[in-house]
């Protein structure tokens, strides 16, 4: 089985293309996008293995991003 999940992120005023593009660089992570809204980053997590561990250390890489404010993540549920 695949696990999933979304992490959306708030940054810095002109940070999120920046930021983004670091992101999606980052193991685990299939993609993260520039988006509109409440929310100036949306990263798409996916792992065959337990994916509880694997958010807290991108989580963890995403926090020490400077410009980076605030993160929302939301689990795939099968």
């Amino acid at each position: 089985m695949v696990h999933a999940a979304f992490i959306l992120i708030q940054t810095s005023p002109g940070k999120a293309w920046t930021i983004a593009e670091k992101i999606s660089k980052m193991d685990g992570v299939k993609i993260a996008y520039p988006v509109t809204g409440p929310y100036d980053i949306i990263a798409y997590i996916e792992s065959k293995e337990e994916i509880v561990q694997l958010l807290k250390e991108i989580i963890a890489k995403i926090h020490s991003i400077k410009g980076v404010r605030r993160t929302l993540t939301a689990i795939v549920m099968h």
